[in-house]
């Protein structure tokens, strides 16, 4: 929701500037002009990135419009699942927990978990790591280092849309400029005419240079910024769950290797240690 007040504080400045120095709003209302920089930056991007790119820059743009899903309750609510699921695992045993990852729907503790089960990417982080270290054949480091290559590679699979839509940003001003050239050529062609008319079409033209630096500093690049942010809190969560699989797989306790967990996180998305030991301490009444 921030970024819709952010979108509206930058549109309100601007128009409440314009109509403060007396201008007429309407001589801003060029739809030729937008549609010349929107479907260049557009086609553009087509030119560049393969559908699947696309497809993450627009649910990338949604995610920043709906706000990060990592906040703590989230990752109170991942610790308090990974407590119980290194319970269970010290309970039944690896050789049990080996059936579990590979139908984790069915899983005792991950089924009471539906948003980390609908989150493909990280709980094929957990089962495949689970799957590893059960082989037997791997030593700490060696998993260690798997886990890191997995992470590298959400990470860069993340940060692809995000260059995308900066490169796109970056364009606009250019594409502002021949928005603004067809402008005044249209100009030339209608010099000799009455002087309001060719006034007009010079502030056509004038618009396409303001609309393209407009949508680049105000609009799509800090929308770029915004998804590195999201993405920023996506590997949070991943390095989150990687130190407590670290931690319990190397032989520490539950509730130590939650703790190894919570300690990975930033200080505003870490919940206090009273909270999670509450938590914990409430799952396993339970």
């Amino acid at each position: 929701m921030f970024v819709l007040v952010g979108i509206l504080v930058v549109f309100g400045s601007i128009i409440g500037g314009y109509l403060i120095e007396k201008g007429n709003l309407l001589v801003l209302v060029q739809p030729a002009e937008l549609i010349t920089i929107g479907g260049a930056a557009i086609g553009s991007a087509l030119i560049a990135n393969p559908p699947a790119v696309m497809k993450r820059i627009l649910a990338g743009v949604l995610a920043s419009v709906k706000g990060s899903p990592y906040t703590k309750a989230t990752f109170l609510d991942t610790l308090k699942m990974l407590y119980e699921f290194f319970s269970h695992v010290s309970k039944v045993g690896m050789q049990v927990i080996e059936g579990e990852v590979d139908a984790p729907d069915k899983s005792p503790v991950l089924s009471k978990y539906p948003k980390f089960l609908a989150d493909q990417s990280a709980l094929a982080f957990v089962c495949d790591t689970i799957r590893t270290y059960s082989s037997g054949s791997m030593s700490q480091h060696q998993l260690d280092h798997l886990m890191e290559i997995d992470l590298e590679s959400v990470e860069h699979e993340d940060q692809t849309p995000v260059s995308a839509l900066a490169t796109i940003s970056d364009s606009l001003p250019g594409l502002g400029i021949v928005a603004a050239v067809l402008g005044v050529v249209v100009t030339m062609g209608s010099l000799g005419g009455p002087p309001e008319e060719v006034g007009h079409k010079v502030a056509a033209a004038l618009v396409g240079t303001f609309l393209g630096i407009l949508l680049c500093y105000g609009l799509v690049g800090p929308i770029s910024s915004n998804m590195t942010k999201l993405n920023e809190g996506r590997a949070q969560y991943y390095q989150c769950i990687r130190q407590g699989l670290l931690s319990f797989l190397d032989g520490s306790s539950p509730i130590l290797a939650v703790e190894f967990a919570r300690r990975s996180l930033p200080a505003d998305l870490r919940p206090t240690f009273k909270d999670l030991e509450e938590t914990c301490r409430n799952s396993k009444k339970a």
